[in-house]
Parts: C-alpha cells; sequence; structure tokens
C-alpha cells in the first residue's frame, strides 16, 4: 500500500511511539489524526505536524468514543486505510508484594482494559471502516498494526499485568489477521525492546544508558522514530501479514 495515498488513525499519537509514527506517516505524504486523553498535548503535536493533521480526543478502552473517533477521520479524510495501536500503560507490582500483600486486581483490569481491549476495540472498529473502501489493485482494503512488547515473551519480576496485556495482543494477531483477510485487511503488530520513550525517560540517566548498554547491538535505547519507520514498511510490503516482529536489538530480558 502506498503510503502518500492514505489516511491513518493513531492511537497514543500525542507522545513516543505514536507521535514518531504519526509524524513519519504524515512526512511520507499520509493524513492523519491523533487519538489521544485529553490532558495529552495532542492538540500541539498536531498543530507542530501541520498539514491536514488532527487530534481527536480519545479513550481507546471506550466503546462511544472510538467509534467517533473512526467515524470523524473517516470523514474528515474519505475514509481510513491504516490504523496503529501506539495507545497503551504500563504498571509494575509483584504478584504478591511486601508483606505478602496480592496485587491490586483493579490495577491489573485497568492494564488490560486499556492495553488489550483497548487494542482489540481499536482494530474492530477501524476494520468495520475500512471494509467499506474500495481495495487497491492489490486487493488491500487496510492495514492495521498493533504494539505489544518483548514483554509479552521475556516478561520481567513486577510485570505480570503488562506481560499478560501484551501477550494478548500477540495472541490475537494471527486470528484477527485470518479473520479479515477475506476482506482484505491485513493485521501485524510489531513487539518493541527498551524505546526512549516519556516512560523511560523519566528514569535517571545512569540508569537509561545502564538499560541501553543490556542491548546486544545497537547497545542504546531504540529511537521511536525506528518504530515509525517499521510501521511505515509494514504498510507498504503487502506480504507482511498476520507476523509479530520483534524490534528489539537482540535483547532477551533477564528476570530482573
Amino acid at each position: 500500500m502506498q503510503i502518500n495515498s492514505i489516511a491513518a488513525v493513531v492511537t497514543g499519537g500525542a507522545s513516543g511511539l505514536g507521535e514518531a509514527t504519526a509524524r513519519r506517516l504524515t512526512a511520507q505524504g499520509a493524513r492523519v489524526a491523533l487519538l489521544d486523553l485529553g490532558r495529552s498535548n495532542g492538540a500541539e503535536v498536531a498543530r507542530d505536524i501541520g498539514g491536514d493533521t488532527l487530534f481527536i480526543e480519545t479513550d481507546v478502552s471506550s466503546e462511544e468514543q472510538v467509534s467517533a473517533a473512526v467515524k470523524q477521520a473517516a470523514e474528515a479524510f474519505g475514509g481510513i486505510q491504516v490504523a496503529v495501536n501506539c495507545a497503551g500503560i504500563g504498571m509494575a507490582g509483584r504478584t504478591l508484594g511486601k508483606g505478602n500483600e496480592p496485587f491490586n486486581l483493579d490495577a491489573f483490569r485497568l492494564t488490560i482494559e486499556v492495553n488489550l481491549i483497548g487494542t482489540f476495540n481499536v482494530i474492530r472498529l477501524a476494520a468495520a471502516q475500512m471494509a467499506e473502501n474500495t481495495p487497491n489493485e492489490t486487493g488491500e482494503r487496510g492495514v492495521i498494526i498493533n504494539t505489544a512488547s518483548i514483554a509479552a515473551y521475556d516478561g520481567q519480576i513486577g510485570q505480570c499485568a503488562y506481560s499478560a496485556s501484551k501477550g494478548g495482543v500477540v495472541g490475537m494477531t494471527l486470528p484477527i489477521a485470518r479473520d479479515l483477510s477475506r476482506t482484505g485487511i491485513r493485521v501485524v503488530t510489531i513487539a518493541p525492546g527498551l524505546f526512549a520513550t516519556p516512560m523511560l525517560m523519566g528514569l535517571p540517566e545512569p540508569a537509561r544508558d545502564a538499560l541501553g548498554a543490556s542491548v546486544p547491538f545497537p547497545s542504546r535505547l531504540g529511537d521511536p522514530t525506528e518504530y515509525g519507520q517499521l510501521a511505515c514498511q509494514i504498510v507498504e510490503n503487502p506480504m507482511l501479514n498476520g507476523e509479530v516482529i520483534r524490534l528489539d536489538g537482540a535483547l532477551r530480558m533477564a528476570p530482573k
């Protein structure tokens, strides 16, 4: 699919991986709607990107808000061909904490609600919109890209909720790709390693340096632009479908 002829929605588009992807798509000629929470700086980012970029306040776990956002983007752009799911939260905590206190169940539910259910919510509603597209010369109507994490495979101590949520994204990638194959919609998931996103950049510099040094090669934190680059390559390559791609510099996480 040629990027210069498409419109996209990017969740979590106000910062980190989502912002980098939106900027990359726009630079290659796409029109992009940034979907993020109202407290984000999404409106400012959209103005900075310029062009036809929109910011639409959206909580991905809300059926009503995502449905309205997809409809608004489709009306503004004459349809959407790409959806990139970057919205997510991280919440650390052991199954049993200090004094054998059980992990907070509401925190576990919230992590699943945003990272897994929110991703599926966007997938299903974006796919319904894409199904109305006229297929291109290769039969494609759309591309959906999800964000998992290497924590889905190498979850560390304290990542029970996060790993479960991202493992769910990995697990549903192939069946959803198969579900949507008859419609001409591809589904691919990226599982990033350690990236210089706002979550990690909040750590002290020595801690960031140590994390970067743990990556075999290149021995540094990933740049969000590298995620955006891969997202664009997925859009452009019609044979990429039903796959989870680790983007981690050969990193395999230790228990802690």
